[in-house]
């Protein structure tokens, strides 16, 4: 069945013919006498299209054409008029008519019309698919975390994400600092517009400018066509320059002028082009270590660091490895086709205490090794890498004062989430008064949510 289709129309031989006609091209047809019949199907099943004639009894076509937007906003339309007038159709187009058609029908038009709307429907809905994929995918759902540390990257990202501003992501590798830049693409202006991330540190010095602005063809030995630079490829949209302290000295200064002037020179010839791009960077290095030893210029540093986001590493967020752990499992089951239902508490606890040297990314494919080779319901300390076997101590600070604190919280928001968030039930566990448990949430700042 290639699609629906809901034809109303008070002439019989038209509603028959259009029905006999659309079913051997494939299609599976439904008709209706008037617009108050094909309303009533309307409100009962989904229909890719309908075609309806605009003057019907009881309810004519444009009065359906509203109802049926309110009702079925997916189903697209096309209305049928005997009436050849431009204000016809615009205003049937205008009503929100995908189409329309004039009587007496040509069958072979109205099929080449009927073809036209499906495929522009069936792309429509693939565009939609990969959108809510890619929103899946970079928004805020991947960056797993609600420890206070973390709640404030996320409130620097929404903050950000409205503006055109340049922004420098800082951590150590593993912290996710692409998840973050296409984050604020994501949640931004641009969000239906290119996101281009290259990554400085993979790209040979003597192609960093031919890589960056693009070059003619002839420029040099090798250029046999015209090719385009990541700046014109992210025109209108986003550029992400990973690991930035990689890029070379030399090279830094053209950055500069393009960011300044927003507008590139591509290699082999004098024409200039504009460009419109929303630059995010991101480096594990100090870079101010880098000016002052005059490895990056400190204009272009100024330039890139208008706002910096420093992500936090796993062991300032420990409270969110659980959560971690919930998400790779759920991802890893889904890829690798098992039914892992998690892991058990000692395992928790050797994940918990572990130094996770590679941040989350170690821990990613911590997990991921262990769903492939867990052969329980739950993983076990057996299926974790012996590299992970390290002493407990070795999670909490020397300060009395400090581990104290840091078990406090890790304890009371592991059992807030095992409650649900039930406050009243989590102080009962805890053997402390709803007014202590409180003040502990405040004091250690607990997340709760």
């Amino acid at each position: 069945m290639k699609g629906t289709i809901l034809i109303a129309d008070d002439e019989q031989e038209i509603r028959e013919s259009l029905s006999v006609v659309l079913e051997d091209e494939g299609y599976e047809c439904t008709t209706a006498e008037h617009g108050e019949v094909a309303l009533e199907k309307i409100e009962k099943a989904n229909y890719d299209i309908l075609i309806a004639d605009i003057k019907m009894p009881k309810l004519d076509g444009m009065e359906l054409l509203e109802k049926t937007k309110q009702i079925s906003p997916q189903t697209m339309s096309i209305i049928i008029t005997a009436y050849a007038t431009v204000e016809t159709a615009v205003q049937a187009l205008r009503t929100g008519a995908s189409d329309y058609i004039l009587k007496p029908l040509d069958f072979d038009e109205v099929i080449m019309r009927v073809k036209h709307l499906m495929s522009h429907r069936e792309m429509e809905m693939e565009n939609q698919y990969l959108r809510d994929q890619i929103d899946k995918k970079f928004n805020f759902n991947n960056i797993i975390g609600d420890s206070p540390a973390m709640r404030d990257v996320y409130n620097m990202v929404k903050r950000v994400s409205q503006s055109t501003t340049n922004v420098l992501i800082t951590g150590k590798s593993g912290t996710g600092k692409e998840l973050v830049a296409r984050a604020i693409h994501a949640n931004g202006d641009r969000a239906n517009k290119p996101f281009i991330p290259i990554n400085c540190g993979a790209i040979p010095d003597n192609l960093f400018e031919s890589e960056l602005f693009g070059y003619k063809k002839g420029a040099f030995t090798g250029a046999n066509t015209d090719k385009d630079g990541v700046f014109k490829t992210a025109n209108s949209g986003t550029l992400f320059l990973d690991e930035v302290a990689e890029i070379p000295f030399h090279v830094q200064v053209k950055l500069l002028r393009a960011i300044e002037a927003k507008e590139i020179k591509p290699l082999g010839t004098n024409t200039t082009i504009n460009i419109d791009v929303r630059l995010l960077a991101a480096t594990n290095k100090i870079l101010m270590e880098e000016v002052e030893n005059g490895n990056f210029r400190e204009d272009l540093y100024y330039r890139l660091n208008i706002v910096e986001i420093k992500l936090p590493t796993l062991s300032e967020r420990k409270e969110d490895i659980p959560l971690l752990v919930k998400h790779f499992v759920e991802k890893y089951n889904r890829e690798l086709k098992r039914d892992i239902k998690g892991v058990d508490n000692e395992t928790m606890k050797t994940l918990m205490h572990y130094k996770w040297k590679g941040q989350v990314r170690e821990l990613e494919n911590v997990i991921e090794r262990a769903v492939l080779l867990c052969d329980n319901d739950y993983i076990s300390q057996e299926d974790l890498p012996p590299s992970t076997h390290s002493n407990v101590d070795d999670y909490y600070p020397d300060d009395l004062k400090e581990a104290t604190k840091n078990f406090e919280r890790q304890h009371i928001s592991a059992l807030l989430r095992r409650c649900d968030g039930d406050k009243k039930k989590a102080s009962d566990l805890l053997n402390i008064g709803l007014s202590s448990l409180y003040r502990k949430i405040e004091e250690l700042d607990v997340a709760v949510s």
